[in-house]
C-alpha cells in the first residue's frame, strides 16, 4: 500500500465536477468520460464507441479488438472485450495478456491524478462487473477471476494478488464518506480512504464485502455474504458479519 492510501488520500466528489463553475455540458463530458480535452481523442473516443461496442456476435468482437486498443493506455495479446464494455479515461487502464472482460462490463479510472486501472495477465472479469475509481487507483494481479456483477471501488488504492477469485456480487469498499456532523448532508462531508490490499489466492464467497482500510492474507477465505471489516492473516477462513476466522487453512508442505 502507498502513501497516500494510508494516509487517507481525499476524494473527488462526481457533484464537484459536474457543477464547477464555468464548465460547458462539453467540457464536463470530456472530463468525465474521455479524460482529456483534446479534440483529436474526443471524436477517436466517439468513433470507437460508435462503431464497435454495441455490436454483438463474432463482428462485435472483431471490432473491438481492433479498435478499444486505440483508446486504452495499454493492452497485451489475446484480450476479449464483450459487447456493451464501458471505458472511462481508458488512456489511464492498461491490461495484460490473455484478458477476458465479459459483457457491460465498466472499466472507470476516473481522476485527475491518479495512475488508474492495471489488470494482469489471464483475468476474468465477468458480466456487469465494475472498477471503479475516484482518483484512485486499481491494480488486479495475474489470474484473478472476478464473477458477475462484482464491483471494486477505489478512492486511494485497491491491491488484488494472483489467483484472486471473487464469487458473484463481491465488494471492496475502498472508500467512504464520514458522517459525524449531523448538520452537514453525508455526501457534503469529508471523502477518505485508506485502500484494501488483497494478498494472492484469495477466495471471497458469493455477496462478500470487503471493507476500507482492510488488508488479507493470502489463501484467505470469506464465506458467502462475510462483510471483512478487520485485517485477517495468511490462511484464515472467516465468515459472518462481521467476519470473523473460523479456522486455519492447512500450511503446503514445504519444499
Amino acid at each position: 500500500m502507498d502513501s497516500e492510501g494510508t494516509t487517507g488520500r481525499q476524494q473527488i466528489g462526481i457533484q464537484e465536477a459536474m457543477e464547477a463553475s464555468g464548465q460547458s455540458a462539453f467540457r464536463k463530458y470530456q472530463d468525465l468520460v474521455v479524460g482529456s480535452r483534446s479534440l483529436g481523442r474526443l471524436v477517436l473516443y466517439e468513433l470507437v464507441v460508435l462503431v464497435s461496442s454495441w455490436v454483438p456476435g463474432a463482428l462485435g468482437l472483431l471490432l473491438r479488438k481492433v479498435m478499444y486498443p486505440w483508446l486504452l493506455g495499454a493492452v497485451g495479446r489475446g484480450v476479449v472485450f464483450g459487447q456493451g464494455v464501458v471505458l472511462r479515461h481508458p488512456g489511464k487502464i492498461r491490461i495484460g495478456d490473455g484478458v477476458t472482460i465479459d459483457d457491460l462490463v465498466v472499466l472507470d479510472a476516473k481522476g485527475t491524478g491518479n495512475r488508474g486501472i492495471d489488470i494482469g495477465d489471464g483475468v476474468f472479469l465477468g458480466r456487469s462487473t465494475i472498477l471503479s475509481c475516484k482518483d484512485g487507483d486499481i491494480v488486479l494481479g495475474n489470474h484473478t477471476n472476478l464473477g458477475f456483477h462484482c464491483e471494486v471501488f477505489s478512492g486511494s488504492t485497491v491491491t488484488v494478488g494472483r489467483h484472486g477469485l471473487f464469487a458473484a456480487y463481491v465488494y471492496l469498499v475502498g472508500g467512504g464518506h464520514e458522517f459525524e456532523r449531523g448538520d452537514v448532508a453525508v455526501i457534503d462531508q469529508p471523502r477518505a480512504s485508506e485502500g484494501i490490499a488483497l494478498g494472492d489466492n484469495v477466495w471471497l464467497g458469493t455477496g462478500a464485502k470487503v471493507l476500507d482500510g482492510v488488508r488479507l492474507g493470502s489463501n484467505v477465505v470469506v464465506g458467502a455474504n462475510g462483510v471483512v471489516t478487520s485485517d485477517l492473516p495468511d490462511g484464515a477462513i472467516a465468515a459472518g458479519v462481521p467476519a470473523r476466522v473460523l479456522r486455519t487453512r492447512e500450511k503446503p508442505p514445504e519444499p
